[in-house]
């Protein structure tokens, strides 16, 4: 809105100044410290409302003893977060972008599926909330519109089925005939995750900001054809626009994290996780970097395989012994820790830690090509 408003001043009255408005480096900028500000602004107002309808999250028996004391602290925080991320893209984006319409569309849609999922848990009070068929089947129906788009619109046209191959020079993965079914996966994979991830306090939104700080780059210098010829890159048009949502998410998620961090006053719930996750899937697919997922989304990639690991052992030694044993104390791998004795805070920061080594070693494959 905003920029449309002072790129048509500028273009009338070319009032001094007003160029630094078509910079997408500002406009970055603006939308970070725009989405922190709603949501110092917004958080508790939200919050004291969840509280009044008490709306309040329902601790699983079967959880860490501790967690215990959790019970009935306000979630569905989530919203808080796509308020914030939603206005500060309209007010300084170029919402005629494809890559912003793809991001905010998908986006918002997980969100409204994690919200009928907690709505369902927490306001109606059904156990399991949304039905696991129905939560995939809304990843699934993201995963396919983006990648038939990509496949199909000119704009995405010489490059619509590669990936850049991580640590090589000058080669590209094709997916080809299978690039629709990859999207899908990888939307759903890391919507998935990061609700996976979202069981301590600030550990998923902290992590999904290191990471969104790292896809800000590739974003930014992906879209620069300077940047993309030094690097060697694929120079992807118009995709430096993804800044700006990057931005804004990295803003709304420290003003969140403020109110989220041990120990929490609001829970993100599935609003929240789903939506991120969702995000992180979409960019990446985006700007052509899935196939660094795994290393600069790690965090999420361990705390996948730990709760496949672990449902796989114990159906193979109940099959095979009569009963069912674990390779972790319990799984996700974060409330392992717990179980061994850490404090939540010394997991939440040392994952910090990990998931920053990590965007610094995906922007390192870079140059080591």
């Amino acid at each position: 809105m905003f920029y449309y408003l002072f790129d048509y001043i500028n273009e009338i009255f070319n009032p001094p100044g007003f160029d630094v408005f078509r910079y997408l480096s500002f406009r970055s900028i603006l939308s970070a410290v725009t989405g922190l500000f709603l949501a110092f602004y917004l958080g508790p107002k939200i919050i004291n409302y969840l509280k009044r309808k008490q709306i309040g999250e329902t601790i699983k028996a079967e959880g860490p003893q501790q967690h215990k004391i959790k019970a009935g602290t306000p979630t569905m925080g989530g919203i808080i977060i796509i308020l914030c991320v939603t206005i500060p893209v309209i007010l300084w984006g170029d919402i005629k972008s494809t890559y912003i319409q793809f991001v905010l569309a998908g986006t918002i849609f997980l969100a409204i599926v994690g919200f009928i999922d907690d709505y369902l848990k927490v306001v109606k009070k059904y156990s399991k909330g949304l039905i696991a068929r129905y939560k995939l089947l809304g990843q699934i129906i993201v995963g396919t519109l983006v990648g038939v788009a990509i496949y199909l619109m000119p704009e995405f046209a010489e490059f619509n089925t590669q990936t850049t191959m991580p640590f090589f020079k000058n080669l590209n993965f094709d997916f080809s005939i299978m690039y629709i079914p990859a999207v899908i996966f990888i939307i759903t994979a890391t919507s998935n995750a990061v609700n996976l991830t979202d069981g301590l306090d600030g550990l998923a939104m902290g992590t999904i900001i290191i990471v969104m700080l790292a896809l800000a780059v590739m974003s930014y210098v992906s879209g620069n054809v300077i940047y993309a010829d030094y690097l060697n890159i694929m120079y992807l048009p118009g995709s430096g626009e993804l800044t700006v949502f990057i931005a804004a998410l990295i803003g709304a998620g420290l003003g969140f994290l403020w109110f989220n961090f041990y120990p929490a006053q609001v829970f993100m719930g599935d609003t929240g996780s789903l939506a991120l996750g969702g995000a992180l899937g979409i960019i990446s697919i985006l700007i052509k970097k899935e196939l660094l997922l795994p290393i600069f989304g790690g965090i999420y990639f361990l705390e996948t395989t730990s709760v496949i690991i672990q449902r796989l052992y114990f159906k193979y030694t109940k099959k095979k012994y009569g009963e069912g044993r674990r390779v972790f104390k319990m799984s996700p791998i974060h409330h392992h820790f717990e179980m061994l004795g850490w404090s939540e805070p010394k997991i939440v920061i040392r994952f910090y830690i990990i998931t920053i080594i990590l965007a610094l070693f995906s922007l390192a494959s870079f140059k080591i090509r």
